[in-house]
């Protein structure tokens, strides 16, 4: 059960390691772009690709959707990047459902954890594969599997590498579940709600800069929400209406200085920079709206920066 790519790695490891998938359970297509033309999941998409069965319900709670997947008689459910199922989906197979999460329970649990951990500066992440109860992100732990944070590493860098030693750790899983069957015994650790964190949507309020912040925050903000949903902020530039700018790369200098926190120095030519609490806020990668993402030099070529322009 799952959407996007980062639940295809864990179903194509699964079926390379020779598990018999009976269905995939995805969400509905979805009207996209200008012309509305219906979008799939790219769990759809490699599911049909390689004729699997595919189970797309609206209602996770339909009568007719709760008799479909009890007629598959699966053993074992896997979710990776899913909705919340309801006790009569998650308790259907003998040997239980297991779900993928990508932070080191329970710290992150919610909608973003990969993108909270970076934002907040953590040094290490990682996955976890644990059963399916009732509140989310709480049930008992299966394994867990640590990744260094490096200094520089994005929300993107840190999803792909997350994506596939999760997609590992789900093989171990199903592998394990499968040999409890057997009569191995799991060792399961229970969650410590004392120690949780949370990671809740990413809405556009969070993406905003604010350049009142210190340097290390507005540095591990851009770097969290790169490439997606990406940092923002508005230029004001003289008489100019204001211009939204994403940014996707950037570098923080500290120093000392007394200029207005957000005020552009610039050459127009080969760097573009904003003060902020304490240092410079470098520039690096940045799209103007309605442009294309591209380095600080080819987006000066297009946009002058005028005398005492800011970021606001």
């Amino acid at each position: 059960m799952g959407t996007p790519d980062f639940a295809v790695a864990s179903l194509d490891a699964l079926m390379r390691n020779g598990f018999n998938v009976t269905a995939v359970v995805t969400s509905p297509d979805k009207p996209a772009g200008r012309g509305q033309l219906l979008n799939q999941s790219a769990v759809k998409r490699y599911a049909l690709q390689h004729g699997l069965h595919i189970l797309q319900p609206t209602n996770l709670k339909d009568p007719l959707f709760i008799e479909e997947l009890k007629q598959l008689r699966a053993d074992l459910q896997i979710v990776v990047a899913f909705r919340m199922l309801p006790e009569s989906v998650w308790d259907m197979p003998i040997a239980g459902t297991y779900n993928l999460h990508a932070s080191l329970l329970p710290k992150y649990r919610g909608a973003a954890p990969i993108n909270w951990a970076i934002i907040n500066g953590e040094k290490e992440s990682g996955v976890t594969t644990f059963k399916l109860q009732h509140e989310i992100d709480t049930g008992t732990i299966l394994f867990q599997e640590k990744v260094e944070i490096g200094e520089t590493t994005t929300a993107g860098e840190l999803h792909d590498e997350l994506m596939d030693v999760g997609a590992q750790l789900i093989v171990k899983t199903a592998r394990a579940v499968e040999e409890a069957r057997h009569g191995k015994i799991l060792n399961f650790v229970k969650q410590n709600d004392q120690l949780a964190t949370h990671a809740p949507k990413l809405f556009k309020e969070t993406c905003k800069i604010n350049w009142d912040l210190s340097g290390v925050a507005l540095y591990n903000l851009i770097r969290g929400l790169s490439p997606y949903p990406t940092a923002h902020t508005f230029v004001k530039n003289g008489e100019s209406k204001l211009q939204l700018v994403k940014i996707f790369y950037a570098e923080f200098e500290p120093c000392v200085h007394s200029f207005t926190n957000g005020l552009i120095a610039t050459d127009n030519k080969s760097y573009l920079n904003a003060y902020c609490q304490d240092g410079l806020i470098k520039l690096k990668e940045l799209q103007l709206e309605g442009k294309k993402r591209m380095p600080v030099s080819e987006f000066l070529k297009g946009f002058e920066i005028k005398h005492e322009a800011s970021f606001v």
